[in-house]
């Protein structure tokens, strides 16, 4: 029996990918036209054995959430659940938290996955990996170049054997080429150094003179907090993947996810690829059209919010902001929208129902909600 929980965080987070996450939780933003985590719902449901999927964040159980919860039970057969944090735990608090929970009728392991992560998701691969060779923890991994790496969790393995032998955190100098993909496979015994952790920060924490529990207690980093602490005991192991990932923390990470969603679906999801129909538009690579899209327009490098009209023969062109093509071990940059208080050259974002007429020529802007565009614009921000 296996089970899967997938951290969507919640509303204080992801700052960096508004203004996206104005008008729908982050988790649930269409990537590739599906919203963002059911990509993993459906990497986990497709696992033999796995028997539950729980979603731990801090959002509130809104109607959206609620529905697409509900969505995802039929569509896959398996009970997805949401727990809510009582207050934000960071990656490990809502796993110790929630452990009664997960560990409720005794699974054999449990994934662990980032929301805002794009992957092939290799988890049958992990718990093959696993079952080979028990540990409590194995962390997926995969690479980047030596300046990109400084960006993400780094990981010194043993060649031999992967173990992790040293993990950090955003290092401010060169550890590994290796990094974390935000993605998990953990044993039962995985929360255990959670609780120590957990009653460390208690005992910190605790002021002499005052009973009770210290509410920061149960904030607990994956990351720093046991990643690193564990690393070179023997109880953390790496698997290393060279498929697709990137991490979604922008909106031009998450033009660029979708593509890589896209160049997957042939095989995965044909359906959801668009196909040349007689008098229909000209379908060039992996395309998807949601059913209410009509083309008569030129839309580059932008996301256009719902209940927006892009007029005919208009043209709404961003700057892309891809990995290096020439360097197979690039990653996404997920940089801010601003720096030094000047807009940044980025994808273009419409906000929902933004009506731009025909004829006209957006480049580089950012048009916030409800606007009605008469004239070209360049590199601005309309509010």
């Amino acid at each position: 029996m296996l089970k899967a929980v997938i951290l969507i965080g919640g509303p204080q987070k992801g700052t960096r990918f508004r203004p996206l996450s104005f008008e729908v939780p982050k988790p649930l933003f269409p990537v590739a036209g599906v919203p963002m985590i059911q990509h993993h719902i459906e990497a986990c449901a497709q696992v033999p054995g796995m028997q539950e999927i729980l979603l731990i964040g801090f959002y509130q159980p809104d109607e959206p959430l609620t529905q697409f919860l509900e969505a995802a039970q039929q569509e896959f057969n398996l009970p997805v659940r949401y727990l809510q944090e009582f207050a934000p735990l960071g990656t490990g608090g809502g796993l110790y938290h929630f452990r009664d929970q997960i560990l409720a009728g005794s699974p054999e392991a449990f994934f662990v996955l980032n929301a805002d992560v794009c992957s092939d998701f290799p988890l049958s691969a992990m718990l093959e990996a696993h079952r080979r060779q028990r540990h409590p923890f194995l962390l997926l991994g995969t690479t980047a170049n030596r300046t990109q790496s400084l960006n993400y969790g780094c990981i010194v393995e043993n060649p031999q054997t992967h173990e992790v032998l040293h993990y950090v955190e955003k290092p401010s100098t060169f550890i590994s080429d290796i990094i974390n993909c935000g993605i998990y496979l953990f044993s039962p015994e995985a929360l255990k150094p959670l609780r120590d952790v957990f009653q460390r920060n208690q005992q910190d924490g605790q002021l002499e003179d005052s009973p009770g529990l210290w509410p920061g207690a149960g904030t607990i980093r994956l990351e720093q907090d046991v990643f690193s602490a564990l690393a070179g005991q023997g109880q953390i192991y790496v698997h290393l993947t060279d498929g697709i990932w990137s991490q979604i923390k922008s909106a031009g990470s998450a033009l660029y996810a979708s593509r890589l969603y896209l160049s997957r679906y042939q095989d995965t999801h044909p359906e959801r690829l668009a196909k040349h129909t007689p008098g229909g538009p000209w379908i060039r690579g992996n395309v998807y059209i949601h059913p209410t899209a009509k083309e008569h327009t030129c839309v580059l490098h932008s996301i256009v919010g719902w209940g927006s009209t892009v007029g005919r023969w208009a043209r709404v062109e961003g700057t892309p902001s891809d990995p290096n093509p020439n360097d197979p071990r690039a990653r996404m940059d997920s940089e801010s929208l601003f720096k030094d208080g000047k807009l940044l050259p980025a994808i273009t974002i419409l906000g929902c129902r933004v009506r731009i007429p025909a004829e006209v020529l957006i480049l580089n802007s950012i048009v916030l909600p409800h606007k009605e565009l008469s004239r070209s614009f360049t590199n601005q921000i309309i509010l």
